[in-house]
């Protein structure tokens, strides 16, 4: 069992419309502060998505340079950004996020029903994201929307080695309309299949929607990590929208505490993950 807890804020993400969650930080002024309230609070790692001039979402380089830039700069958190994009992301513009130059990327281990849409991630892009990561000692977090994704995760790590820094995490992303329920039963289905990978493998949950509570209490009890924020739910309570990032990652940061898993710092979380150390 792990002692403490790896908090992951996911502020923004490319789904809710800045026009209909005016919480959303979009703006680069709207993160820094969002990040560094959350820092405070005790979240080590933020998983960043940006936006436009018009809050739309963007893979442009030159922002994501200067997100990743200011983000080092006014805090220690673990700067994640998304490889996702959005679903209509070209692969170039969601390879070209490592250009950034980011602590993490994240790695989705398989194509996935969005919703309305469809999530697509073949296997040479798959391949040519994680060899580019390995070679630009860029840290994966392999996305896992589907229990079939740990046995194509399996099949990755067998045939092109570790990711940079020796260490494998996953986050199970859980309650996505087209891909596995946020429940206790799904959750501890994918737990059992990490006996497949590595020694020391370590997971996070990220719960969508209404499954946010269930998903992070069956986190924290199975040894799990935790990811929150307003991409994966813009809803506090039923009839009561998110406020900010900030009360999310509290409410995470109290379950954690409740069980006796207190949040990692911010050091502690890449010395979990194999991150060098903060560059300023």
């Amino acid at each position: 069992m792990t002692t403490g807890t790896l908090i992951t804020v996911a502020p923004t993400g490319a789904e809710s419309a800045k026009a209909e969650v005016p919480a959303l930080p979009v703006t680069l002024d709207e993160l820094l502060l969002t990040a560094k309230e959350c820092e405070a609070l005790g979240a080590a790692v933020i998983h960043v998505h940006i936006r436009d001039d018009e809050a739309k979402p963007t893979l442009d380089q030159g922002r994501l340079r200067e997100t990743v830039a200011a983000l080092r700069e006014s805090t220690d958190l673990v700067v994640q950004l998304s490889s996702g994009g959005a679903v209509t992301d070209p692969e170039a513009d969601r390879l070209a996020v490592l250009d950034a130059g980011p602590d993490m990327a994240s790695c989705t281990m398989g194509t996935v029903n969005f919703g309305d849409d469809v999530f697509l991630n073949r296997w040479e892009f798959i391949v040519d994201l994680h060899t580019r990561m390995q070679e630009r000692g860029v840290v994966p977090e392999y996305e896992i929307f589907d229990l079939g994704h740990l046995t194509a995760l399996q099949r990755l790590l067998g045939k092109y080695g570790l990711p940079a820094g020796g260490h494998v995490h996953v986050d199970f992303v859980m309650g996505v309309p087209g891909g596995m329920p946020g429940t206790t039963e799904a959750l501890v289905a994918c737990r059992q299949a990490l006996r497949d990978l590595p020694e020391g493998t370590t997971f996070s949950a990220t719960g969508i929607g209404r499954s946010t509570i269930p998903v992070m209490l069956a986190s924290l009890s199975t040894g799990g990590h935790l990811r929150v924020g307003m991409e994966d739910t813009v809803t506090y309570a039923k009839g009561s929208p998110v406020e900010s990032n900030m009360q999310l990652v509290a409410r995470a940061v109290g379950f954690a505490q409740l069980a006796q898993r207190p949040p990692l710092t911010t050091a502690q979380a890449r010395d979990l993950l194999g991150v060098p150390a903060a560059r300023r």
